[in-house]
């Protein structure tokens, strides 16, 4: 978690995490963001990629920003708004980064969503 959170730093996003996520749990099955709890739910699976797993909090933490300002944040509208502030944090996380294999990483997810047919 503490390779996660440095990655957050260095992007300058851990400050926007902290605003809008108050706990970050692993747990098994989905992850998923807990409203309710305005946590984050993290199943081991998604932390195995610090990279990976660093542009997923952005993206919970922006939904929950959409939720408490009464915002869609999930389907449609919500979503879309989510999965952008996720791929800024990618761009700025790779153009940040002195580590080749993080900038190698953020190249690799930015371009699946780029193949991707839904965004």
């Amino acid at each position: 978690m503490k390779e996660i959170l440095n990655l957050l730093k260095i992007a300058g996003y851990y400050d926007f995490l902290r605003t809008y996520i108050r706990d970050i749990v692993e747990i098994e099955g989905f992850s998923q963001l807990r409203e309710a709890e305005i946590a984050i739910w993290a199943n081991r699976e998604i932390l195995q990629d610090p990279v990976d797993a660093a542009s997923f909090f952005v993206q919970k933490a922006q939904q929950m920003k959409d939720f408490l300002e009464d915002k869609p944040y999930y389907s449609g509208s919500g979503e879309l708004s989510a999965v952008n502030k996720r791929l800024e944090f990618l761009e700025t996380l790779k153009n940040k980064s002195k580590e080749p294999s993080v900038k190698q990483r953020c190249e690799e997810i930015l371009k699946n969503y780029a193949e991707s047919t839904f965004f």
